[in-house]
C-alpha cells in the first residue's frame, strides 16, 4: 500500500492509498461544508444540498443516474454532518473510472427550482416522522452513531450529535456548533433555490473539495480523469472558522409520554482532532464506557441498575467531546448518575498497565480490520485530510497509540475533565 497525492491548478485535492492486492476500489468527494458552516437563516442548507446532489445534472436524470450507479454493482450513499458532506462509492477495479466520473458529474447539479420545491417537501415530512417516532431526538440514533463500539474515534465522519439537537443547541448556544444538520422546519420552509445556489457556489468549490481513493487503481490515469472533469472547477477560497467555541453549561430536563425508561445523555469538552491529546482521550473515554469490561458496565450494567451505559469520545474541527448515555428505570436514574460520577472521578486515577495494554490491542485490532477494507480506507483518508491536511499512515497512528502512557492519560484528565458541562435527562410525560 503506498500514498499518493496531486493538487490541481484549481486547488482540488487528490490523495490515494493505492493497494495492488486488493479486490476493489473506492473513492469519495469529501467537501468542507455543514451546519456550522451556515448563516443561522439558512440551517439545513448543506443537507439540503446532500440530497438534491441526487437530482441529477443537466444532461442526467435523477432516475438515469441511479440506474448507473446500479448498473456497475456499486455501493454509494452520501452523508453530510456538522462539518462536512461526503458523496462516494465501492466498486470493483473496473468500475472505478465510471464511478468517479458519476460522482464528479452529481456534484455539479442542475439544481432545479421544480426539484428544489419537491425536494423541500421531502424534508418538512421527515421532520414530521421523526417527530412522531421520537417524541424528542435524544435518544435512538444517538445509541447508534455517538456510543456504538464500531464508532471510528480518529475519523469521526459523522456527527454524533445531529440528532440531539436541544442538548446541543444548550451546550454550543450562540455558536454555529449548535446547528441542527437537518434545519428546522422554519429554515427550511423559507430557504430558497437561489440562496442555495450561492451557498453551493461558494462552499463547493475546487479548493474545498479532497477526492480520497483507496483500494486497486492507477493513480495517474485517476489523476488525468479528475482534471478533465473537474478542472472546471472554481477556486473560491472557502474558509471555516475552526476556533474554539464557547460553551454552555447547564442542564436540561425533557419529557415524552410514548415512553417508559428513563436516559441521561452528558457532553464535556475534549481535546480537538488537531491535538495530539486525542489519542489520551480515546483511550481515556475507553476506560470509563467501552461496551464491555469497563468501570461504567462493571458499576452500572453488572449490578442491574442502568440497561445500558457507555461513553465515548470524538474529536473535531477545534474542539472534541466527551459523551456519557446511560438509559435505566425512571426511578433509578438518579442513582445511576450518581454512580456514574464515582466512575468519572476514579477513572484516571485507577488505570492500570493492563488496562492500557488491552484497549492499545482493541484499537489495533479494529483499525487492522478496517485497513484491510478499501472503503473504510478511504472513509479514514478523507475525514483525516479534510482535519489534518496531512497524510497518517494507520501504522502511524497505532504507534502514537503506544505512546500513551498512564501519566499522558492522567495529564488530559487533568486538562480535559470527563466532567460534564451538559447534563440532559428523558423521562416518560
Amino acid at each position: 500500500m503506498n500514498f499518493q497525492k496531486a493538487v490541481l491548478a484549481n486547488g482540488l485535492t487528490i490523495i490515494a492509498e493505492v493497494d495492488p492486492s486488493a479486490h476493489s476500489a473506492a473513492a469519495g468527494f469529501f467537501v468542507k461544508t455543514g451546519a456550522r458552516d451556515e448563516a443561522p437563516a439558512l440551517m439545513g442548507v448543506s443537507h439540503y444540498l446532500e440530497h438534491m446532489m441526487f437530482k441529477g445534472t443537466d444532461d442526467i436524470n435523477a432516475e438515469e443516474l441511479n440506474r448507473r450507479f446500479d448498473r456497475l454493482g456499486a455501493r454509494s450513499n452520501a452523508f453530510t454532518s456538522t462539518e462536512m458532506t461526503c458523496f462516494y462509492a465501492h466498486v470493483i477495479p473496473e468500475h472505478l473510472a465510471e464511478s468517479v466520473a458519476l460522482l464528479a458529474r452529481m456534484l455539479r447539479p442542475a439544481l432545479r427550482s421544480t426539484d428544489f420545491d419537491t425536494e423541500k417537501g421531502v424534508i418538512l415530512g421527515s421532520f414530521d416522522t421523526l417527530l412522531q417516532e421520537q417524541g424528542d431526538l435524544i435518544r435512538k440514533r444517538l445509541m447508534t452513531k455517538a456510543v456504538n463500539p464500531n464508532y471510528d474515534r480518529f475519523a469521526a465522519l459523522h456527527d454524533p450529535w445531529a440528532d440531539a439537537p436541544p442538548l446541543r443547541e444548550s451546550h454550543f448556544a450562540g455558536t454555529p456548533l449548535a446547528h441542527r444538520v437537518l434545519g428546522t422546519n422554519e429554515t427550511i420552509t423559507d430557504l430558497t433555490a437561489s440562496q442555495m445556489r450561492t451557498y453551493f457556489e461558494d462552499r463547493y468549490s475546487a479548493d474545498n473539495t479532497v477526492l480520497a481513493l483507496a483500494g486497486k487503481l492507477d493513480f495517474p490515469r485517476v489523476v488525468e480523469q479528475v482534471t478533465q472533469l473537474c478542472g472546471p472547477w472554481k477556486r473560491t477560497g472557502a474558509r471555516r472558522d475552526a476556533t474554539l467555541a464557547r460553551t454552555t453549561p447547564g442542564e436540561l430536563t425533557l419529557h415524552d409520554e410514548k415512553i417508559t425508561r428513563g436516559y441521561i445523555l452528558t457532553i464535556a469538552d475534549a481535546p480537538a482532532f488537531t491535538d495530539e491529546r486525542r489519542y489520551d482521550a480515546a483511550l481515556l473515554a475507553m476506560l470509563l464506557g467501552a461496551p464491555d469490561n469497563s468501570l461504567l458496565h462493571w458499576a452500572l450494567i453488572e449490578p442491574g441498575l442502568a440497561d445500558e451505559a457507555q461513553a465515548s469520545f470524538s474529536a473535531h474541527d477545534g474542539h472534541g467531546d466527551y459523551v456519557l448515555f446511560a438509559t435505566a428505570d425512571p426511578d433509578r436514574l438518579d442513582t445511576v448518575w450518581e454512580k456514574a460520577k464515582e466512575q468519572l472521578d476514579r477513572v484516571a486515577r485507577t488505570a492500570t498497565t493492563e488496562d492500557l495494554e488491552r484497549l492499545r490491542n482493541k484499537l489495533a485490532t479494529s483499525a487492522t480490520i478496517g485497513a484491510e477494507r478499501p472503503g473504510d480506507r478511504m472513509h479514514r483518508l478523507g475525514a483525516n485530510w479534510l482535519y489534518l491536511n496531512d497524510y497518517i499512515p494507520i501504522e502511524d497512528e497505532l504507534a502514537r497509540i503506544g505512546r500513551v502512557t498512564l501519566d499522558s492519560i492522567r495529564q488530559t484528565s487533568r486538562e480535559f475533565p470527563l466532567t460534564p458541562t451538559t447534563i440532559g435527562r428523558l423521562l416518560p410525560g
